[in-house]
């Protein structure tokens, strides 16, 4: 409560010599160094009392307050209707807007010049909403704090829970007199020199083109290490447990959906020491101690599957099926965590080529639109950024901004993944041509040998608004996932009526050529997932069965015979899906899947074997 930084420290104005004035070519380049190049003003923080500051003194630790505390999704309603906040904003970043009513210009500079001054934390506990990242812009005086790779202070989140509100704490890591600059590293905790350059680009913006932007396969000790992080316990080898042919299956679950819906004669449910099958919520860890103890009993999940339901590992085992760049039915993707220079990379020749497509076609524009839109996307630099391991598009944000991007790094582990630019639309009624995805439920029998098999029946999920282009933080025009978001339309189609819907809006495109080549995407997918042994691939254990959803969209591409086709793309593998529409609509689902996976009959079980 004692506001006593002034008596300590001074914001000054660094003022830049002119270059009819000064400047030679090197006073020039020291210039575009600067953390803030540019028009706007540059700041620094001095160390003013006259006795300096003291590391060892106790009272030589500060409080610096957040101006603006905020999630991403929010970030632009929150501009435009707290009262101040963009005017403050604007000042604060060195960005030009006169008048009271927030433009939707100046919003979008705010929210293109945050990334350079965004902090953020995470909390721990919660729901998965309270659990998403929380973004925060220190106030003037801790926003002016220049970067330095040899700072003179530090700097730290606080959450003071009296008063259930966030702090930055500052304090020096050395002794400081008068003049003294206070500067903070803003990578701080990284040494590698590349990394470091990467995290520093949204201020000191540099290429890292001579970065080799392929991205193959992890080696075998990342697999090891995340089996090992995972605390994953690999069964001994066990012989395919035998049972008799009318046997009555003994069944714990703690899924009420299951417990609620499975009515088949040959499984009863029964505690957890006595059941034949374990069919858990929750992720089943060690699976040595059941190999050894109850080899004879069966569960809904393989060791390493993690492999297929985890984004960074589904993008790094994708690799087999089409190298360094991924094979076509799955969105190019990097690992933030792992892959940060070769993404970098990725962009700036992306960026480069669009600019150079962009001054070759820029005199025909008006005569060959077509074409040159074509040509653009190729090189179209829209990135969707995603947690490692986190569904419902929590914490998911779409973005062309590089510097947005290598500051989500920040917050929680993340890959980025191109963003479809072209996907293939459907028509509704009072909205126009919308973004869909598509559900897949898959059941996989066994993995020696493998039997994947798809549910009958898939299930859609579309946008509410007509996709374009813009606007990447409307949630309802390029996201699907709206049974969870409070008061949005949800608008269901069943499989049945949408198919026909979709052969009178794509008459060249039977459902059966499309769903073909899913399916096939599907059967590359888990070949690739399950051809090396664990931890390198999911555990071949002959007890094991699982159903996942895959969801995936259809993008407009064109064939090696210069075709335009729907290509599949894989987006995710979800493990334990919600099963709750496909129980209501088709009563036998659950019924379908314990006879398939744990009787193998299939008849009547509304399935297709695909491998």
């Amino acid at each position: 409560q004692i506001f006593d930084a002034g008596d300590y420290f001074g914001i000054m104005q660094v003022e830049e010599v002119d270059e009819e004035e000064g400047g030679d070519e090197e006073m020039e380049e020291e210039f575009k160094k600067k953390p803030n190049p540019g028009n706007e003003p540059c700041f620094k923080v001095i160390v003013t009392n006259e006795n300096g500051l003291q590391a060892s003194n106790p009272n030589s630790v500060f409080l610096i307050d957040h101006a603006w505390t905020y999630r991403v999704d929010h970030a632009r309603q929150q501009l435009l209707h707290v009262p101040g906040l963009l005017h403050r904003m604007t000042n604060l970043m060195g960005i030009d807007f006169h008048g009271e009513i927030p433009d939707e210009g100046s919003i979008e500079q705010v929210l293109q010049e945050m990334w350079k001054y965004n902090q953020t934390y995470q909390l721990s506990q919660g729901t998965a909403e309270e659990k998403v990242p929380v973004w925060y812009i220190m106030d003037e005086f801790g926003s002016r704090i220049q970067h330095s790779d040899q700072p003179s202070f530090a700097t730290a989140p606080l959450f003071y829970m009296p008063q259930q509100i966030a702090y930055t704490i500052l304090w020096p890591l050395r002794d400081l007199e008068t003049g003294d600059e206070v500067t903070r590293d803003y990578a701080y905790g990284e040494a590698d020199r590349l990394i470091r350059k990467c995290i520093l680009l949204p201020w000191l913006p540099t290429e890292v083109l001579d970065v080799n932007c392929f991205t193959p396969e992890p080696s075998d000790e990342h697999y090891q290490a995340i089996l090992a992080e995972n605390k994953e316990k690999l069964p001994i080898a066990i012989k395919p447990p035998v049972y008799d042919k009318d046997k009555v299956f003994k069944v714990f679950t703690d899924i009420q959906q299951v417990l609620n819906n499975l009515t088949h004669p040959r499984f009863v449910f029964t505690d957890e020491g006595e059941a034949d099958i374990l069919y858990n919520f929750s992720h089943f860890k060690d699976y040595r101690k059941l190999s050894e103890e109850r080899p004879e009993v069966m569960l809904n999940q393989f060791p390493c599957e993690n492999l297929l339901t985890v984004k960074d590992c589904l993008a790094s085992i994708s690799r087999r099926a089409g190298g360094p760049d991924g094979p076509r039915w799955l969105p190019r993707t990097f690992n933030l965590q792992t892959e940060l220079p070769q993404f970098i990379s990725c962009f700036q020749q992306r960026e480069r080529r669009q600019m150079n497509e962009v001054d070759a076609y820029k005199c025909w524009l008006l005569s060959l639109f077509l074409s040159f839109s074509l040509s653009f996307n190729y090189y179209d630099n829209h990135w969707i950024c995603k947690p490692w391991n986190v569904a419902r598009s929590l914490d998911t944000h779409i973005t062309n901004n590089l510097n947005n991007i290598i500051r989500h790094r920040e917050s929680s582990p993340k890959v980025v993944c191109k963003y479809i630019e072209n996907p293939v639309l459907f028509h509704q009624e009072d909205v126009g041509m919308v973004k869909f995805d598509i559900r897949y439920i898959v059941l996989l029998r066994s993995v020696k040998p493998l039997k994947l098999f798809t549910y009958d029946v898939f299930w859609l999920r579309f946008s509410n608004r007509p996709f374009s282009l813009d606007d990447l933080d409307d949630y309802e025009k390029h996201f699907t996932v709206m049974n969870y978001a409070p008061g949005v339309t949800l608008k269901q189609v069943h499989c049945e009526e949408f198919i026909p819907l979709f052969e009178k809006q794509y008459p060249e495109y039977p459902w059966t050529a499309v769903q073909a080549n899913i399916f096939k995407a599907f059967a590359e997918l888990f070949q690739v997932a399950s051809a090396k042994p664990a931890p390198l691939g999911i555990c071949d254990y002959p007890s094991s069965r699982a159903i996942y959803a895959v969801d995936l969209m259809l993008k407009w591409d064109t064939s090696r015979d210069g075709k335009k086709i729907m290509q599949p793309q894989i987006l995710e593998v979800n493990f334990n899906p919600d099963c709750d529409r496909a129980c209501k609509y088709h009563p036998t689902f659950f019924n379908d899947v314990f006879s398939t996976l744990f009787l193998d009959e299939t008849d009547n079980c509304h399935v297709t074997r695909i491998v």
